[in-house]
């Protein structure tokens, strides 16, 4: 089992950039995909960037795409998200995700693991 903890979210200018953080302990990180995910208010929680659990491959909504960047530094068990060219509607609370399964492709949905959220406000 692996816990994770999101640090890195605040109020920031549309336009502007934040990183958001996602620390994992327990089982060792590196064994499992990884995803972020966001909810804003009244509405379901949708995908926003995975990256496989060897870190050769990522997927992105596009929403995000090309503003975006997931990453993992496996040594620090950190999962990142760099949010560039931010907007309003990127406004949510941002979730990090684990899963044990270590298949080629990027998961979409279907993660194991969840930790508890960091607001993310962007202001127009």
């Amino acid at each position: 089992q692996v816990q994770l903890v999101e640090s890195g979210g605040g109020v920031v200018q549309a336009g502007g950039s934040l990183r958001l953080s996602c620390a994992a302990s327990g089982r060792t990180a590196r064994n499992y995909a990884m995803g972020w995910f966001r909810q804003a208010p009244g509405k379901e929680r949708e995908f926003v960037a995975a990256i496989t659990w060897s870190g050769g491959s990522t997927a992105y909504a596009d929403s995000v795409k090309g503003r975006f960047t997931i990453s993992r530094d496996d040594p620090k068990n950190t999962l990142y998200l760099q949010m560039n060219n931010l907007k309003p509607e990127d406004t949510a609370v941002y979730y990090c995700a684990a899963d044990a399964r270590r298949l080629a492709v990027p998961r979409r949905s279907g993660y194991d693991y969840w930790g508890q959220g960091t607001q993310v406000t962007v202001a127009s």
